[in-house]
């Protein structure tokens, strides 16, 4: 706490400025997955010979492909071997479950690139104060769909897909261009996808977090496991003066004053109603029964991703095994057949 203190850190890490740390935390990562998008683009371009430029395939992106590494996951619990196509993939799967397992769904507010876009959208709404709440009857409802659709990939590939199945599908032409497939849903969106998009966009400046509260089945499954999370937000009565900030600002629309501890599964860990409480001590981060500083939490949360990234970088399992000219290779033989060759 003493160096804290010299450094100036005490200060931002205060409970007031959790907003802001937020805020620059979930910045870096969206900055950072908008650097490897556009690298992944310039190798892409390299691949399809649209670019003499050799730019590295960046890992970072196989994030965005969790379908396969639940997939890889179930292969790697039966078999003990690792995703060797897209270890990246995995790794940042496994990353998210252990976060969720031990600090709720920290993943989703404080590195997940879409919470932060919902969080500007959110804030935006807040200024020109456009943003609706449902009502009970309505939102409970359509919480439903995120898990159907957590339940229909977990059904069909945790139970039914059997290991010799995931074996034809990791050698399969479609799992070795995926990554590229994806980048061509960003490219080359098709009518409905434009449609979709734009209504998602839309509506998630006008109820808040709608991508992630309504249809993320990622998050469902993150939330369900955040119910063993030993840390958790606790309200002490005692001192709760019934003002209610905290669930004005809750993304979650959680009803924070009504008990004494927070375990719904909406709660993303993003301590808002913590920071909005004008009464000391009246919320506060718990780990069993013990008090933590709420600075720790995300500095949590970041560090042991930032860990399971660097076990991976030294243990052999972030870059892709996969020869950058076989990459060439299947990515011309694919994407060619199906005209997306002719991306500039």
């Amino acid at each position: 706490m003493k160096l804290l203190k010299q450094t100036g850190l005490a200060t931002l890490l205060h409970k007031e400025n959790l907003k802001t740390l937020r805020l620059i935390i979930q910045g870096t990562f969206a900055l950072f997955c908008l650097f490897s998008g556009y690298r992944f683009y310039q190798f892409y371009l390299w691949t399809l010979d649209r670019s003499e430029i050799y730019v590295p395939r960046p890992p970072a992106v196989e994030a965005f492909l969790p379908i396969g590494a639940l997939i890889n996951l179930k292969r790697f619990i039966f078999t003990g071997s690792y995703d060797k196509i897209h270890p990246a993939g995995l790794t940042i799967f496994i990353a998210a479950l252990v976060i969720a397992l031990l600090f709720r769904k920290g993943f989703c507010c404080w590195i997940c690139p879409v919470g932060f876009a919902s969080n500007l959208a959110e804030k935006f709404a807040l200024k020109f104060k456009i943003l609706r709440r449902l009502p009970v009857w309505i939102d409970y409802p359509l919480l439903a769909p995120k898990y159907m659709l957590l339940f229909f990939f977990g059904f069909f590939i945790v139970l039914k897909m059997r290991i010799p199945t995931i074996e034809a599908f990791n050698n399969s032409e479609f799992n070795l261009v995926a990554d590229a497939k994806m980048l061509l849903f960003f490219l080359e969106p098709s009518p409905l996808t434009i449609w979709i998009t734009t209504f998602l966009v839309i509506t998630s400046f006008v109820l808040r977090n709608f991508w992630c509260r309504y249809l993320c089945p990622y998050g469902s499954l993150l939330g369900l496991l955040a119910m063993f999370s030993p840390v958790k937000i606790r309200r002490d009565p005692e001192v709760c003066i019934d003002c209610r900030r905290c669930e004005k600002v809750c993304p979650g629309s959680i009803q924070v004053a009504e008990g004494q501890t927070v375990y719904n599964l909406e709660c993303i860990g993003c301590l808002e109603c913590l920071a909005a409480c004008p009464v000391e001590d009246c919320l506060s981060v718990t780990a069993g029964r013990r008090n933590i500083p709420a600075f720790w939490f995300p500095v949590a949360i970041v560090g042991l991703f930032l860990f399971f990234w660097g076990v991976a970088k030294l243990s052999g399992h972030w870059q892709s095994a996969v020869p950058v000219d076989l990459f060439k290779e299947y990515y011309q033989a694919v994407l060619s057949a199906t005209g997306a060759a002719g991306v500039q």
